[in-house]
């Protein structure tokens, strides 16, 4: 029982010196790589194997993910003497071997296109059994700061605080702004405070000194870009002028507005007049007298004129034969021309005749030609 029991001992440090000295990955000084985005990187991976090692040769890579809950992702594969390459979706057509024949003890890889999300910790794991190893690196894929956008915030006056802003809108933090005037004596106003973080220039109560070329350049650990900015600072403007030009301004449009509103009216004022007056009935032209009224007027008249006769005026009633009659309705109507001839002159009578038959002298009133008194 003791010589079996030692020699199982000596069975169990000779294997383990063989594991020891078996299948072995080199190590390498760089566990940490930063890349930017769209470059190449190289992730090595070398190993030398042992005599004892005479298993069938697997190499694997894969991403392990923050969260230990999760699986690994395998990248690439390599087993049974063949390359697996597209073997991760996300980097399908990316990753490749570095060796066409990783059996020589090369199982480095390339990747190409890097993207951000590339960003992680990767993992070389080479079986050949008995033998066993693996090793892990950590890639940090970085954006380099885009173009950045330069403006000033603030009226550009003088007196005035005048903030110039720089922004990136893409790139792996940390960013770095830097602020250099490139006209004139190149050097930023005396007044003015960078902040190298937030990429802002506050220039305090600028004056036209301040006015030239400015350059920000935004900067990471992977790349860089700038921006020009114009400044241009004014002096300030003529408050007084400004509000004498608007006074003036309004005291137009409202003389222009009163001219408009009195023409209208005017205009209003008069088509209503001659509506008026088409419409209007005149109160001191009498309305035109009937037939029957005229001819009875003229009947009135002449009785009028018979009761006041007179013997000295009797003689001239004789000599208006055109009274004597009342004229009918057909020669009221009948027309100048076919008019009646007039009768006969009446006798005269002389005035003691008159006075014997009893008549009164009365003074007539003059009248006019329709027998109206005047």
């Amino acid at each position: 029982m003791e010589l079996s029991a030692a020699r199982l001992s000596f069975l169990l440090l000779d294997l383990l010196a063989g594991l020891a000295w078996g299948l072995e990955i080199t190590p390498s000084g760089q566990s940490t790589i930063e890349k930017a985005s769209g470059q190449s990187v190289k992730l090595d991976c070398q190993f030398t194997l042992a005599p004892e090692d005479s298993g069938p040769l697997d190499i694997e890579w894969s991403l392990l993910p923050s969260d230990n809950q999760k699986e690994d992702k395998v990248v690439i594969l390599y087993a049974g003497d063949r390359a697996y390459e597209d073997y991760y979706p996300p980097m399908k057509g990316r990753v490749h071997f570095n060796s066409p024949d990783p059996k020589t003890g090369d199982a480095s890889i390339n990747l190409t296109g890097l993207k951000s999300s590339d960003s992680g910790t990767f993992q070389c794991k080479v079986k050949k059994a008995p033998g066993i190893q693996s090793k892990k690196m950590l890639l940090i894929v970085m954006v380099r700061p885009t173009a950045p956008r330069c403006y000033t915030e603030g009226p550009t006056e003088e007196g005035k605080d005048i903030v110039l802003r720089c922004s990136s809108s893409e790139g792996t933090k940390p960013l770095q702004y830097s602020w250099e005037k490139t006209s004139d004596s190149k050097l930023l106003p005396a007044s003015a405070i960078m902040d190298p973080v937030g990429g802002t220039v506050n220039v305090r109560n600028a004056s036209a000194s301040a006015s030239g070329t400015y350059r920000c350049v935004a900067s990471n650990r992977v790349g860089s870009d700038e921006c020009v900015l114009h400044l241009n600072v004014t002096p300030p403007p003529n408050t007084a002028g400004i509000i004498a030009g608007a006074i003036i301004a309004v005291l137009l449009i409202l003389i222009i507005i009163a001219i408009i509103l009195f023409c209208f009216c005017r205009v209003r004022n008069k088509k209503k007049y001659e509506k008026e007056i088409c419409n209007e009935i005149r109160e001191d032209v009498p309305p035109p007298k009937s037939r029957v009224s005229t001819a009875r007027s003229f009947v009135g008249s002449q009785r009028s004129s018979l009761g006041s006769m007179s013997p000295s005026n009797l003689h001239e009633y004789a000599l208006k034969p055109q009274y004597d009659k009342i004229p009918s309705s057909e020669e009221y109507e009948r027309p100048p021309s076919h008019a009646p001839l007039p009768p006969p002159t009446a006798i005269k009578m002389g005035g003691p005749n008159l006075n014997r038959m009893g008549a009164i002298p009365v003074m007539i009133p003059a009248q006019n030609r329709d027998g109206s008194i005047v």
